[in-house]
């Protein structure tokens, strides 16, 4: 692909989102970036990666945490904003990639071979995937997906402005419970083929008009 492109995927606990997001960085040829990041940043940095690790995706704790000017001294702050500045480093270079999470959406929004996705899932289907996934009772399923999305929406909206799971933000929500991870992924990416046609030929049209 000669246009940059940005893959950015949002996604509930348990609604398959990063297999999605496997699935269309791997028929896209392009790469993934998910919890892989961290550790780049720590070969980078020459950081410890299991201490990354451990605050990825995660709220800032009030209570162990303050600003003082401008800065913050909670340790979740500063993985994500690590991780922020990595993304936009690679978008800056041209790179393409695939990436989960991370507020991407937000964070790469000035990139015009971004396009955003976030998805859903119905309760008991997601429940039964986190169930086989992670052996659990189907109470114990039910709180670890509640855990996580509470977890992944205080992270989201500390740092953006708009809020997680807002349609409004994304190029589209898609519900994973009806077509399922591999039609679901067919849906994706024939809206990102579309959409780049549409880029592609309002570029070519906007230099024809150039004098």
């Amino acid at each position: 692909m000669n246009q940059q492109l940005i893959v950015s995927v949002g996604r509930e606990f348990g609604s398959g989102g990063h297999e999605i997001a496997a699935c269309l960085a791997d028929r896209l040829n392009l790469k993934l970036y998910d919890h892989n990041l961290l550790d780049e940043i720590a070969h980078e940095q020459e950081l410890d990666s299991a201490v990354l690790h451990r605050y990825d995706e995660k709220p800032r704790r009030l209570f162990l945490s303050r600003n003082e000017n401008g800065y913050s001294s909670s340790a979740e702050v500063s993985v994500a904003c690590l991780q922020f500045e990595y993304l936009k480093r690679k978008a800056e270079d041209g790179e393409s990639f695939v990436v989960v999470g991370r507020c991407a959406e937000t964070v790469l929004q000035q990139f015009p071979g971004l396009v955003s996705f976030f998805i859903v899932g119905d309760p008991e289907i997601k429940c039964a995937r986190i169930r086989n996934l992670y052996h659990l009772t189907e109470k114990e399923a039910l709180h670890k997906m509640q855990r996580h999305d509470q977890y992944r929406k205080k992270y989201h909206n500390y740092f953006c402005a708009d809020r997680w799971g807002d349609s409004r933000t994304y190029d589209l929500c898609v519900n994973s419970s009806r077509l399922g991870i591999e039609g679901t992924a067919d849906l994706l990416e024939t809206y990102i083929r579309n959409k780049r046609k549409i880029q592609g030929t309002a570029d070519t049209a906007s230099r024809e008009e150039l004098p």
